[in-house]
C-alpha cells in the first residue's frame, strides 16, 4: 500500500491566553489522522474547533506544542517540502491593482519559472479556473468567487501533489460554491490530493471521499460520508397546492406548514399512500414527494451539541 499523502500524528497546540497570569488553552488536542494519495478529504467543524489551527501548523506558519506531521513522507519541519504543497488560506489578501495574470506570475517567480514558462502557466492555469477572459482585469474588480479561483490558481500553479484550502467556499453564492467544488473535484480527476476545511457540510458530503469532524480540538470520527449517516428514510415530505376554498382533512391540517398558496408536511413512510389519497379527496395538486433522510449536517449538530453539553464555557476552546 503506497505511504499516506499526509501523516498528523498526535498534534497538539496549545496557546496562553491572558494579559497578567496567562494560561493556556488547548485549541488541537492529540490529532492524528492519514489521508491518502488522491482523495478528496474533508476537515469538518464549527469555528474555532481548531481547523485554521491544524492548517497553519501544517504549512509551517505556527509550531506545535507536541506531536508532529509528514507531508508525502516529508517532515513539515522540512522546507523543501514546501515545493510539493499549494495553500490558500481562509482570508487571502491580494494587491487589488494588480490583474489576474500579473498576480499568478509574480507568484510563478517564486518556484524559479524562466519567462516563456512562465506565460504559459498563467494562461494555462487561468483557464483552468475559468478566468481566462478576466485575465486582465483588475482583482478589485473581481467578485468573491472570481476571488476564489484566482486563489486556487496561485495554489496549483506549480503542479503541487497536495493541496491545502482553508474554508474554500466561505462567504460564496451558490453559483460561486459550485464553481469551486467542480474544480475541487477536477483536481482529482489529476490525481493531486485535495485536503479543505469548510464548515458547510453539503459540499463535503458532495465531494469527499472521507471527512473528518473535530469539534473543540478533538477529532471525533473519520470516514466515509455514508459511515456517519444511515441511509434508512426517516420521513416523507409532500409539498402540494389547494384550491381556493378548500380545506385539508383534520388529520392533516394540524402537520401541515403553509408558505404562501403551498403546503409543506412530513409524514411517516408508512402513511404515505393514505395521505396522498386524501390530499387528492380535497382536490391538493401534488409538487413533490421526497424522502427525508438523515444527513451528515444532522451528525455534526449532534456531535456539537453533545460536545457543548460536556463542557463549560471557560473550556470552549478557540484557536
Amino acid at each position: 500500500m503506497p505511504a499516506p499523502a499526509i501523516e498528523i500524528d498526535q498534534l497538539t497546540m496549545d496557546y496562553p491566553v491572558g494579559f497578567w497570569r496567562k494560561r493556556s488553552r488547548r485549541a488541537l488536542d492529540h490529532l492524528s489522522l492519514q489521508v491518502q494519495e488522491g482523495e478528496i478529504f474533508g476537515f469538518l467543524g464549527p469555528n474555532g474547533a481548531g481547523k485554521t489551527t491544524t492548517l497553519k501548523l501544517l504549512m509551517g506558519l505556527i509550531f506545535p506544542t507536541a506531536g508532529t506531521a509528514r507531508i508525502r513522507g516529508r517532515s513539515i519541519d522540512d522546507v523543501s517540502m514546501h515545493a510539493e504543497i499549494g495553500y490558500l488560506p481562509e482570508q487571502p489578501y491580494f494587491y487589488d491593482y494588480l490583474t489576474a495574470r500579473e498576480l499568478l506570475d509574480y507568484y510563478a517567480r517564486f518556484s524559479g519559472y524562466g519567462r516563456a514558462e512562465r506565460n504559459g502557466r498563467v494562461t494555462r492555469f487561468l483557464g483552468m479556473v475559468g478566468l481566462a477572459e478576466a485575465a486582465d482585469t483588475q482583482l478589485r474588480k473581481f467578485s468573491k468567487g472570481m476571488l476564489q479561483r484566482a486563489g486556487i490558481a496561485q495554489a496549483i500553479l506549480h503542479d503541487p501533489k497536495v493541496i491545502f484550502l482553508d474554508e474554500p467556499m466561505s462567504g460564496l453564492d451558490p453559483v460561486g460554491r459550485r464553481e469551486v467544488r467542480d474544480i475541487i473535484l477536477d483536481l482529482r480527476k489529476q490525481g493531486r490530493t485535495v485536503f479543505f476545511s469548510t464548515h458547510i457540510l453539503s459540499d463535503a458530503e458532495m465531494i469527499c471521499d472521507r471527512v473528518a469532524v473535530l469539534v473543540n480540538g478533538k477529532l471525533q470520527g473519520i470516514g466515509a460520508p455514508a459511515q456517519f449517516v444511515p441511509i434508512e428514510v426517516q420521513t416523507m415530505e409532500i409539498f402540494f397546492e389547494l384550491p381556493e376554498g378548500r380545506t385539508l382533512p383534520a388529520t392533516l391540517d394540524h402537520r401541515a406548514t403553509q408558505t404562501g398558496a403551498r403546503y409543506r408536511i412530513e409524514i411517516p413512510e408508512a402513511e404515505l399512500y393514505s395521505s396522498l389519497d386524501r390530499l387528492r379527496e380535497a382536490s391538493a395538486e401534488i409538487l413533490s414527494v421526497t424522502p427525508v433522510r438523515p444527513t451528515l449536517e444532522d451528525y455534526f449538530l449532534r456531535l456539537v451539541g453533545r460536545e457543548g453539553a460536556a463542557s463549560s464555557p471557560a473550556e470552549v476552546l478557540t484557536p
